[in-house]
């Protein structure tokens, strides 16, 4: 695909991975609309970008949204959708376990609705995580949305041809969602990232070129596309 001139919307993209690949998709001539729960909070936006206001667990909203912006050539979502259950599954609060699939539930809104918008040679790229292939303990709830996801796209890879729908699993990323600051910062993901192949954590701006790769070559579909510092065969 030729990004210069597309359209894309990028859910989750006022923070973290999204805004980063708003970023990049600006930089490569595209019109992009980030869209946030809290795009308020956003003081500064690339050349040809807008912001729109919208939460993906929201079903009206979100077909309001494209009603509004479409028809469009690209959509990508890295918005989490709510919370993550985090400890082991003998001991885990089941509300919480199946509030963290709101992720999924806000990925197939966001699916649905936009494969109404999307033009016949449109692209498609959903964030998982490595948790869907590689469980840490106290990871099961996380490991599962991101195992529905990865499910998810191969399954409707198969339906929308010739659009295509691929996944972008990153691995332990550095983003605003970790509150820590100056050295305690680096300690913490050194810690988490000392037995990775690259030892150290990745950047918002790195999972964005895998992202990117999936919305530019016209050959990939259905399948996911590691960012992890080779996380999965540490």
């Amino acid at each position: 695909m030729e990004v210069k001139g597309k359209k894309a919307l990028v859910f989750g993209g006022t923070s973290g991975i999204g805004l980063a690949t708003v970023q990049q998709l600006s930089d490569l001539g595209a019109e992009v609309i980030a869209v946030g729960r809290n795009p308020d909070k956003v003081t500064e936006l690339p050349a040809n970008t807008s912001v729109k206001k919208c939460d993906v667990l929201d079903k009206e909203a979100v077909q309001a949204l494209f009603a509004e912006c479409g028809p469009i050539d690209i959509l990508v979502s890295a918005a989490t959708g709510g919370g993550r259950a985090i400890g082991p599954f003998a001991e885990m609060d089941m509300d919480g376990y199946q509030a963290s699939f709101a992720k999924l539930w806000g990925y197939t809104n966001v699916v649905r609705y936009g494969l109404e918008q999307l033009s016949d040679s449109g692209a498609i790229v959903l964030v998982s995580g490595t948790p869907a292939r590689y469980c840490n303990p106290g990871q099961i709830a996380i490991s599962s949305v991101g195992g529905a996801v990865e499910a998810f796209v191969r399954g409707v890879a198969k339906e929308i041809k010739p659009k295509r729908i691929n996944t972008v699993s990153p691995g332990l990323i550095d983003t605003p969602m970790v509150a820590l600051e100056g050295e305690a910062r680096e300690a913490h993901y050194n810690k988490l990232t000392a037995k990775n192949l690259i030892p150290r954590a990745g950047k918002p701006e790195e999972v964005a070129q895998g992202i990117i790769f999936a919305i530019q070559n016209d050959f990939v579909t259905g399948t996911t596309i590691d960012v992890d510092g080779g996380l999965l065969l540490s």
